[in-house]
């Protein structure tokens, strides 16, 4: 069956039109139905059984009306705000809605019918209530958690087959099941699934889920009983309507025009380089059109992202730049004009290998949105995204239980958050990866037997600007046990950009066998790459790009950050024109005005000679 992702995408049709609902009660109903879906985020977190789940926060929890329009979400990883809603509709579509019964529960990941990546499990259940004008009941809402499992029974543990021929090398598909059949569990079906997957709680992460969605369906019936269903839907109307004119209201204050940019991601999985995207943002009065046509589409390549994932990057670059406080909801995604390309790497022809695209180039998509939008936003450019590559995935046997392990390397580190106008940028990553919850290390010592010797930040590795992009982290990981590892490595020879003429963060860099006699540099990908008892695992993450000209930035910040060991005092003169007297062991450091004054000025005026001599960031 093929499915026409852009239909899936196109506005609903509304069931009825309430235009006289209360404003206020319009806000309550939609912060109670937030409320739900932190509840049912928060329920995935406290009963899944794997790190990746508990120890995580790498869900979102939707809700949805009876037509799979997008009504209210948690707070979550923001691509899944859009790739959480169309394998719903896939499935209304597909079934058709009389399927949908009381007490259904079903499970879809199917990148290819709305998904992001195979990994991405999407569990819904639909919600019921009494129906005045039948006398019977109907559907009027649909509760969603999507969450992330370590395993998608490919032919490679961890869920990314980075170089897997085609999607079915990746894992199982999973276009649509029903798990639970009014209210009984469909026992032979979950354990197929089981059987197609080789962790052995993934079933009771699966379990977490299904009791997420059930707990979601009383939840919200007991709303539907309080408020009655035609004021739920009345509510949700009106702010879906109130979403769309806020955007619209917004856009029409922006100015009008084409505004194009173009980034890069180094290689694919196999090595082939320089994977190009490019964008064309037409604001045209209150319209917003975002047109990636251009954009690389070499059959060879190995790195695809879905239109769900890249719909779901756009609108989350997208929802990042402008007020918070506008609802995000269906009238908030379906004002953006998005054309993706079929058989662009954006965009992928059915059965394009997809695990290791969801990062890259999908991550990429917000990346060249703000870019282009530098010229229109400076002040709210800030990309949402990162450069990892894939997760570090290391499988090996745990001596304490004789069982194979699968280690994410899901624990906390720093990296790739780019700076803001006024503002430093701060804390752990940018909202992609930031709303995770990343493990201690001593929950993951606890787990898997290996010790982190080290989650440094790495001096030098923020992007100098007016504003300092954070700096990137110097990770270490020693083994316990003889392990292999399997990743993929981006954001070498294109990192972090700078905005508004700031620079560059550092580029990543990962060593296996770091410190040994035979160290192993990753290129692009580690293909199972052996690493023996009491080796370590060294991973330089890259740093987030500044904001604005590093001629600007306050003198006193700059040594501010020396004092903190952000920036050297090398680094302070070399990439900031800042010169600093004294010795920083001593704590005596001070910076010379004159000399500081005199540098910048002729800096200033090589560059505007064209030869600028500042240096960059290490």
């Amino acid at each position: 069956m093929h499915v026409d992702l852009y239909e899936l995408a196109r506005s609903r049709p509304r069931l009825r039109t309430h235009p006289d609902v209360d404003p206020v009660t319009a806000e309550v109903v939609r912060g109670a139905m937030e409320t739900v879906c932190f509840e049912m985020a928060t329920y995935v977190s406290r009963t899944a059984t794997t790190p990746i789940l508990n120890q995580s926060n790498e869900r979102n929890a939707t809700i949805l009306d009876a037509s799979g329009r997008l009504a209210a979400l948690s707070v979550g990883i923001p691509q899944f705000m859009l790739t959480s809603t169309l394998p719903v509709r896939f499935a209304l579509d597909f079934l058709g809605a009389d399927e949908f019964r009381e007490g259904d529960v079903f499970v879809a990941n199917d990148p290819y019918h709305g998904g992001g990546h195979l990994p991405d499990y999407n569990v819904f259940a639909p919600v019921f209530a009494d129906d005045p004008a039948t006398g019977g009941r109907r559907m009027v809402l649909i509760a969603s958690i999507q969450c992330h499992h370590g395993d998608t029974g490919g032919a490679v543990p961890g869920g990314y087959n980075v170089t897997a021929n085609d999607v079915w090398g990746e894992g199982v598909r999973w276009p649509v099941l029903k798990v639970v059949d009014r209210g009984v569990e469909r026992r032979d079906v979950l354990y197929a699934m089981q059987a197609n997957n080789r962790i052995p709680d993934y079933i009771g992460d699966l379990r977490a889920q299904i009791g997420s969605a059930q707990l979601a369906v009383e939840r919200l019936g007991g709303l539907l009983e309080r408020w009655g269903p035609a004021t739920v839907e009345e509510s949700v109307d009106y702010m879906i309507d109130y979403a769309a004119r806020r955007f619209r209201e917004e856009v029409a204050s922006w100015p009008d025009g084409t505004f194009a940019a173009d980034t890069w991601v180094d290689h694919d999985p196999l090595g082939h380089p320089d994977i190009h995207l490019h964008v064309a943002i037409t604001i045209d009065g209150d319209r917003l059109a975002i047109d990636f046509t251009g954009t690389d589409d070499r059959p060879e390549l190995q790195a695809w992202s879905t239109f769900g994932n890249t719909r779901g990057y756009t609108v989350g670059q997208i929802a990042a730049m402008m007020d918070p406080e506008i609802p995000k909801n269906e009238g908030f995604f379906e004002q953006i004009q998005l054309t993706v390309p079929q058989g662009c790497v954006l965009n992928p022809p059915p059965g394009k290998a997809v695990s290791a695209g969801t990062h890259h180039p999908g991550a990429e998509v917000g990346e060249v949105i703000a870019l282009a939008l530098q010229h229109v936003l400076p002040d709210k450019a800030v990309p949402q995204v990162y450069k990892t590559g894939i997760p570090t995935v290391i499988v090996g046997v745990d001596p304490t239980t004789g069982q194979p392990f699968t280690d994410h390397s899901a624990e906390v580190y720093a990296g790739w958050c780019n700076a803001a106008k006024g503002m430093d940028a701060w804390g752990c990553q940018a909202a992609a990866f930031g709303n995770l919850w990343k493990a201690t290390a001593e929950i993951n010592e606890s787990l898997y037997p290996h010790v982190q010797w080290s989650r440094d930040y790495r001096t030098d590795s923020g992007g100098p600007g007016q504003w300092r992009g954070l700096c990137g982290s110097h990770y270490v990981k020693e083994v316990r046990v003889d392990a292999k590892v399997y990743t993929y490595v981006v954001g070498m020879r294109y990192p972090m950009p700078g905005i508004a003429g700031g620079g560059s963060g550092a580029p990543n860099r990962l060593t296996i066998r770091w410190a040994s006699d035979d160290p192993y540099v990753v290129e692009h990908t580690a293909d199972w790459v052996p690493i023996a008892a009491g080796q370590k695992i060294n991973y330089d993450y890259g740093g987030g790009g500044g904001w604005g000209d590093p001629l600007e930035r306050d003198p006193q910040a700059v040594l501010d950050d020396v004092l903190d060991e952000y920036v050297s005092v090398a680094g302070a003169e070399r990439d900031y024109g800042v010169v600093l007297t004294g010795s920083l062991e001593d704590l005596t450091l001070a910076v010379d005005d004159g000399a500081t004054t005199a540098l910048r000025a002729r800096r200033r005026a090589e560059r505007d000679a064209g030869t600028d001599g500042a240096g960059g960031s290490d």
